[in-house]
């Protein structure tokens, strides 16, 4: 139950009888006797207590005595069918006694006038974080298109109007405009990650990977960062829609699937999980004759080896593609043929690490060591946007499940050893470095993209195709420190003591109250309803609405919408 912190005469609104107008309690504020309280909200029944009587409320506050031999037991509050409390807040609803929810969000949009523009809906959803094109949110926006074609102006919307387009996503939109996701202040964290854009994008150091030759081919100049929280909020700055190849981007997401497939033990049967401390693409294995992490060019060929067994070469590539489309919501994955061929005409040191691998039986029995290596070249030339691939990361910071779907992709285990994997062997040679400074699971690849991931907060996805010395996008390596610089996500700051950073987490100083998982919407409606005796008489049912009524709303809109 919200704790209101309400003016003095909410506070004795909640507590008076019903039968006194909300006019008259503004008007007589302090000589409101307190004989009202428990007159009509809290009925009373006769009781004993310590063998004298006592009338005792079927509802308020609770009265403490100590049990006497011979004394009453209080009878028990009569408990209504849930049935019949739901037809009779329908009815009370219909017949303007009770708000909805989408009425209170109309209202807080409105600010007292009885039509709104679309357009004044949409830049406030917009502000949340929230897109038009949000898969949760088709019923909505596809309804508000066939409302607006049905309007005189094709523009406003009465109070009617607006119920009829939002009523099929009001949970979601609820808590968006009641700043209940990850981020609830978001557009003033969004010109935060846009200043750290622009810092970066200064920089000029950084050479283009030209081993793969269709690699060499992107400007220097391509800058993107997008993100995606655990709610689906978005944001993207840059050339974030340019298609680029995840490349050495792929090896977490890969490794994800076989361990959501087989099981951890399974696939650490054949691929260790310590950093190697050597080059990423070195012929070299541990002391038990396995590749060190599937993070390596060597666990990372073993790992595909890993995937549908038995099945072709077509199958499994397109078993991966469903897979990975599935992880970025249904938006862009598609696949560079030309990335592909020039991939396996430039990949000796790939092939001469397949043989190895396959001297040393790495490999699980029967398994076409030069099949495995055509769909690893495959997978590596899948092609992405940064958008896309923000939307991969957040399912690995939200536990697997999909933040713009709802559906669950990956297991709560896979999701847990890939972060792991991530954060102490995913930045090649700068792993340990990274971890460091920045503190959060990342992957990298020679195309230029981070993949980058706050655990149950967001997915980050930075691409720019310069280099430094050990293969890790320069800018993307400075954005990611300037990101743990101003805000305290990496994962060993104190959320309590460490006053030097930004919590985006935090709203107006208060820390968030995390909850299990998204409200209904029936706790939704307990929690923003007020007693059916307070609402009958100060909800508007007319358009004629008092001060009192006008004074009433703007106190919903601040306590409940919040902005």
């Amino acid at each position: 139950m919200l704790q209101f912190r309400a003016s003095l005469v909410l506070k004795e609104l909640i507590q008076t009888s019903p039968k006194r107008l909300f006019s008259d309690i503004i008007r007589h504020k302090k000589t409101l006797p307190n004989a009202y309280i428990y007159s009509a909200a809290y009925p009373l029944t006769k009781t004993v207590c310590n063998g004298r009587p006592f009338f005792l409320p079927l509802a308020g506050r609770r009265v403490l005595c100590t049990k006497t031999e011979g004394s009453i037991d209080p009878p028990e509050p009569v408990k209504k069918d849930e049935s019949v409390q739901e037809a009779t807040a329908d009815k009370r609803r219909k017949a303007g006694i009770l708000p909805s929810l989408e009425d209170l969000l109309f209202y807080s949009i409105a600010e007292g006038q009885e039509r709104i523009p679309a357009h004044k809906f949409i830049t406030a959803l917009k502000a949340t974080g929230l897109r038009t094109g949000d898969p949760r949110l088709k019923e909505c926006m596809d309804m508000l298109k066939a409302t607006l074609k049905s309007t005189s102006d094709g523009v406003m919307l009465d109070r009617h109007l607006f119920k009829k387009c939002v009523q099929s996503n009001i949970v979601l939109l609820t808590q968006a405009f009641r700043k209940k996701f990850v981020i609830p202040d978001f557009q003033p964290f969004a010109s935060n990650i846009d200043a750290l854009y622009e810092k970066a994008r200064n920089l000029s150091g950084g050479l283009v990977a030209d081993y793969i030759p269709q690699l060499a081919k992107f400007s220097p100049d391509l800058w993107a960062v997008s993100l995606c929280t655990v709610d689906g909020q978005r944001h993207t700055v840059g050339d974030t829609k340019v298609p680029f190849c995840l490349q050495s981007c792929v090896k977490p997401l890969k490794y994800a699937i076989a361990v959501h497939d087989h099981g951890t033990e399974y696939v650490h049967r054949f691929i260790g999980k310590e950093p190697s401390g050597l080059r990423f693409n070195k012929l070299f294995l541990d002391e038990d004759d396995k590749p060190h992490n599937p993070m390596v060019n060597a666990g990372a060929i073993v790992c595909t080896s890993l995937i549908k067994q038995g099945a072709s070469n077509a199958e499994k590539f397109d078993y991966m593609m469903n897979f990975l489309k599935k992880m970025a919501g249904n938006e862009y994955v598609g696949f560079s043929n030309a990335t592909f061929q020039s991939e396996r005409e430039s990949g000796d040191r790939n092939f001469a690490i397949g043989y190895y691998l396959k001297e040393k039986k790495c490999f699980p029995d029967g398994t076409d060591m030069t099949a495995v290596l055509d769909l690893y070249f495959q997978l590596c030339s899948i092609e992405v946007t940064c958008e896309s691939a923000s939307v991969m990361a957040a399912t690995l910071a939200n536990g697997g499940f999909c933040p713009i779907t709802g559906e669950r992709v990956l297991s709560p285990e896979s999701v847990r050893d890939t972060l792991s994997l991530m954060h102490s062997c995913g930045m090649y040679d700068f792993s340990g470095q990274f971890a460091f400074h920045v503190g959060l699971p990342a992957k990298s690849g020679v195309a230029g993209g981070i993949l980058l991931v706050v655990p149950n907060v967001m997915g980050i996805m930075c691409w720019s195709p310069p280099l430094d010395k050990l293969g890790n996008s320069v800018r993307g390596i400075q954005f990611c420190t300037d990101l743990v610089s101003l805000f305290n996500f990496h994962n060993y700051d104190n959320l309590r003591h460490f006053a030097k950073k930004l919590d985006p987490r935090r709203e107006g100083g208060d820390q968030r109250q995390y909850t299990s998982g998204p409200q209904d919407n029936e706790s939704l409606s307990n929690e923003l309803a007020l007693r059916d005796t307070v609402w009958t008489k100060v909800w508007p049912t007319e358009h004629n609405e008092d001060s009192s009524t006008t004074c009433f709303m703007q106190f919903i809109r601040k306590r409940f919408f919040l902005f």
